[in-house]
Parts: structure tokens; C-alpha cells; sequence
């Protein structure tokens, strides 16, 4: 049975498929951290051949997403809450540079897009109480940034944070509040970006970074 991937990327072979479907899988903790991952079981569950899996999976490896054991087998990594600070370190010196370049650089077709994302994200209610469906917007969100700022080698780090970043997320998504509000946040964010104010656009992701952090460890 084939899957779709739940944030459609550019792709080019079935091994970039099958790592965009399982890398979700992961992040979203629909592989739950420490469960045995079987190249074969994934290769038949998602319709694919066992070498584009076993690709997929040396990828996901060098992200950290899941580690092999000699003997033992591979396995879904430990989310680890001690590791926010190291990821926080990251992303609040990243992320701002990612968006003051997307505010400077985007192309027409780009800003459309991110001004049509803004449009959208602002129609979010506060009774929106799906947090599941909330995380993969506030998701696609951070990647249609990633991508606007024209820089691959710069897009590919901060996904890979990112998805540490939402697998921690993950394990509090049931108890965190607001969440509906700190995906809107991006509302202003988006526009600052089209408008093409790189200043306005790192000052708000850091504020927005900083507060992902400041929720989760409100509630340890």
C-alpha cells in the first residue's frame, strides 16, 4: 500500500520517498522512540522495494532519527527533553538568518505563497483543539520558510532541527496550551517575510523560537 508523506517536498527517487514518509513518521511519533524500525516490515507497508528503505534509512541515521545496533537491530532514537538546549542553541542563531533571508530574497510566486499561508494560518480558531493537525501546520509552516530562504545547505539544517524540535513537541502535545495561538504567531511572520522586512522577520523568529522552549519547560 502506497503512503503519501504528510508535507509534500521536492522528491526524486523512491529513496527520497520513502525517507519524506518515514522521516514523518518519526518526527510525528507515529514510530514511537525506541521502537524496533525493520526494513523489510516498512518496505511492504509502504510499497516499496527493500533497497530505497534501507537508503532511507542511512539518511535518517545521520539525522538522528534512529541509530542501528550491531546484533541488536535499528531502533527508533530516545527523545531526549535534555537535548532542547543544544537544539534551542541552533535554531534561535538559524532561524532568524532563514527568514531575514527569505524577507530579502523570495521570489514573487514565493511571497504569494507565503502571503496565501499567512491568510490561512489567520483563520485558525482558538477552539481549533486538534493539537495533532495544529503541529503538522505549524510544521509546513517552519518548511515553506526553510525553502523561501533559498538555501539549501541552510534549509536542510534546520529541518533536521526542527524535527527534534517536534518530536519534543510531540511528547507534551496533549498538555500544552494555546497551541492554536502559537501557530498563528507565524501569521505576522509570513507577512513580514513578503513585505520583505528581514529585521521584523528575524525579530519575530526568535521570539517565536524563544517561546517554544519557554512552553515546554513550563511544563517539567
Amino acid at each position: 500500500m502506497s503512503v503519501e508523506p504528510l508535507f509534500v517536498e521536492r522528491t526524486v527517487s523512491e529513496a527520497d520517498r520513502a525517507y519524506e514518509i518515514i522521516r514523518e513518521r518519526l518526527v510525528m511519533l507515529d514510530i514511537r522512540p525506541n521502537e524496533p524500525v525493520n526494513d523489510e516490515g516498512l518496505a511492504r507497508a509502504l510499497g516499496f522495494g527493500r533497497t530505497p528503505v534501507r537508503e532511507a534509512l542511512k539518511r535518517l541515521e545521520r539525522d538522528r532519527l534512529i541509530v542501528s545496533f550491531s546484533r541488536r537491530g535499528t531502533f527508533a532514537t530516545t527523545v531526549d527533553i535534555t537535548d532542547l538546549a543544544h537544539i534551542s542553541e541552533i535554531r534561535t542563531q538559524l532561524e532568524p538568518i532563514a527568514a531575514a533571508r527569505a524577507a530579502r530574497t523570495a521570489s514573487a510566486p514565493t511571497r504569494q505563497r507565503l502571503a496565501e499561508l499567512a491568510d490561512e494560518i489567520t483563520q485558525i480558531s482558538d477552539d481549533d483543539d486538534d493539537n495533532r493537525a495544529l503541529l503538522k501546520t505549524d510544521v509546513r509552516v517552519h518548511r515553506e520558510i526553510y525553502r523561501a530562504s533559498g538555501n539549501p545547505y541552510l534549509e536542510d539544517v534546520l529541518i533536521t532541527q526542527d524535527a527534534h524540535a517536534t518530536r519534543i513537541w510531540c511528547l507534551f502535545l496533549d498538555r500544552l496550551p494555546h497551541v492554536a495561538e502559537h501557530v498563528r504567531e507565524h501569521a505576522p511572520l509570513l507577512r513580514a517575510i513578503v513585505d520583505g522586512d528581514a529585521d521584523r522577520a528575524a525579530e519575530l523568529t526568535l521570539a517565536h523560537v524563544i517561546g517554544f522552549e519557554k512552553s515546554i519547560r513550563e511544563l517539567l
